[in-house]
């Protein structure tokens, strides 16, 4: 089967990372899998660039902005069928498509000829621009008066209507299923101005034998991390996003009583820096790291992983946490709690509550038992639910069965 994916990137940010972990198990199981991005970073032969250009398209992309109707003046997607690769394709699995490089009024002609789907990773297809609403519901009225027009992609003008009303007729007059990773984003979907396209639940899947426990003292000597610390960890794209909530973690960190803070370490993971003004905590920052390997040793160096996002889907970094037998602490928020089941794989807080937050610290911190039980259960609910294996297995019915629908 020749499958073509397209996606904005092939390793940056969670969207990417998860539709190239699915393409490199679609090739491991010996499916003709290839990728199109708008700038390829990986130098995987099986991964091309759509031809992005930065001037002309970021240009096109601003005046788009303008007006309030994102992408709509990109026009490289209407050339993609003019691609080799494209038209030597079964299937198209489109995942993130925004911002600024492809027009989502290209979806008809593109699905026209060939069977698709569409992976969701944020609320972007059913809203009028954003990819996270908050508590904003006017998506499920058709949108209009946007609240937070400068949450990404941002507009400089709001059109959110109109945007809203010209992706429906898109994905309506298109030959497409839709996926989604978690079940939350599938109770909004069911809530949406999509509501009636096929749609299908499947999970993104992990690598569990690169994402595996380790012996935590090897991993924190190999990381140059104390051996005798507590060590908790965060992990983002970019450590600054506004989404991820840095801003609590930093509040949470500072409410931990002044002694238990001389004996902890925050291990990050992403863009940026974390702020540890008020806090008495060392920090030990390992950059954005793309090799999967590192982020293991990182998982399995670290007693509880931290995660404060306000608004997420399907985290892979709690995946990988949960891979790497890590418990952890987390916002109630999106469809996090499919991951930290509460009091099994880790602890839930209401989001936004930094002091209850810094408490379940404290408490999985005391309770060294009660942390390793925590750990057994992510391994043990990752292989059962969460492997990379049963991911390719779920998506390749799915195609198969477009394909029979196509032939018959």
């Amino acid at each position: 089967m020749n499958i073509l994916h397209i996606n904005r990137s092939d390793l940056q940010g969670g969207a990417a990372i998860a539709g190239y972990r699915l393409h490199r198990e679609l090739l491991r199981r010996y499916e003709h899998s290839r990728l199109l991005v708008r700038s390829p970073v990986s130098g995987d032969e099986e991964v091309a660039g759509i031809g992005y250009r930065r001037m002309r398209d970021g240009v096109l992309a601003k005046a788009s902005s303008i007006v309030g109707l994102n992408n709509l003046f990109t026009y490289q997607s209407f050339r993609l069928s003019r691609f080799d690769w494209y038209q030597e394709s079964d299937v198209i699995n489109f995942h993130n498509l925004h911002p600024g490089y492809f027009n989502y009024l290209s979806l008809p002609g593109l699905t026209r000829d060939k069977p698709a789907v569409h992976t969701l990773h944020d609320m972007w297809a059913f809203t009028g621009h954003c990819a996270y609403s908050y508590d904003c519901s006017r998506w499920q009225k058709g949108c209009g008066k946007c609240p937070y027009p400068n949450e990404p992609p941002e507009i400089l003008f709001d059109n959110t209507r109109m945007a809203l009303k010209l992706k429906k007729w898109a994905y309506a007059h298109s030959n497409i299923h839709l996926i989604t990773p978690s079940r939350w984003l599938m109770g909004l979907l069911e809530n949406s101005a999509l509501r009636d396209l096929p749609r299908h639940y499947v999970p993104n899947g992990v690598d569990l034998d690169t994402y595996k426990p380790d012996d935590k003292a090897l991993c924190r000597s190999l990381l140059g991390l104390p051996s005798r610390s507590y060590v908790v960890m965060f992990a983002a794209d970019s450590l600054e996003d506004r989404r991820k909530g840095a801003s609590y973690l930093n509040e949470a960190l500072a409410l931990l009583p002044y002694s238990l803070q001389k004996e902890v370490v925050l291990l990050s993971i992403g863009k940026g820096s974390i702020s540890l003004s008020n806090t008495s905590l060392v920090g030990h920052a390992l950059g954005y790291v793309v090799d999967d390997g590192l982020k293991s040793i990182a998982y399995s160096a670290a007693d509880l992983f931290l995660f404060t996002s306000v608004q997420d889907n399907l985290p892979l970094v709690l995946q990988e946490s949960m891979a790497c037998g890590t418990p952890m602490v987390a916002f109630d928020a999106g469809g996090v709690s499919e991951l930290v089941r509460d009091q099994q794989t880790g602890v839930l807080v209401d989001s936004g509550n930094s002091l209850e937050f810094a408490n379940r610290i404290v408490e999985l911190i005391e309770d060294p038992q009660k942390r390793k039980m925590m750990g057994e259960n992510c391994r043990r609910i990752a292989e059962e639910e969460y492997g990379i294996s049963l991911q390719a297995e779920r998506y390749l019915k799915i195609y198969k069965s477009l394909l029979e629908k196509t032939r018959t």
